[in-house]
């Protein structure tokens, strides 16, 4: 198997050594995504509008690969807080829903990058 490199300027651009996400096989795996518009502003706001950017950051790196939000098997959620635990998931609800969501981890971290309430990372396939 190769490995491919997946690159967007659809969503924010890395802030470090790694890739938006790597395809191995009919497997992507994202790096974890944070609410960093396209130009690499930090999106002003709470839970619900930073959840809200990072799932279309996400959406932009699986469509460049040839996939999408409907084909996620796995999400990874960090939040600074767990007590903003129902914003995000009101809106990660609005993406990942029914008997075809996700499997999904959420925890509470000391700190996300550039102090992000949240960064989501997903495993989806092609």
């Amino acid at each position: 198997m190769t490995k491919k490199i997946i690159r967007t300027d659809k969503a924010a651009l890395p802030v470090g050594p790694y890739n938006q996400a790597v395809a191995i096989g009919n497997l992507i795996y994202t790096a974890g995504q944070i609410p960093l518009d396209k130009q690499g502003n930090m999106v002003q706001g709470a839970i619900k509008e930073q959840t809200e950017q990072v799932i279309q950051n996400l959406a932009a790196v699986l469509g460049q690969a040839g996939s999408s939000l409907e084909k996620v098997v796995k999400a990874t959620v960090f939040l600074k807080d767990l007590n903003d635990f129902a914003g995000m998931n009101e809106v990660y609800g609005k993406y990942f829903n029914g008997p075809a969501a996700p499997a999904r981890s959420t925890l509470q971290v000391a700190r996300i990058p550039k102090d992000s309430l949240v960064e989501i990372e997903v495993v989806a396939y092609v």
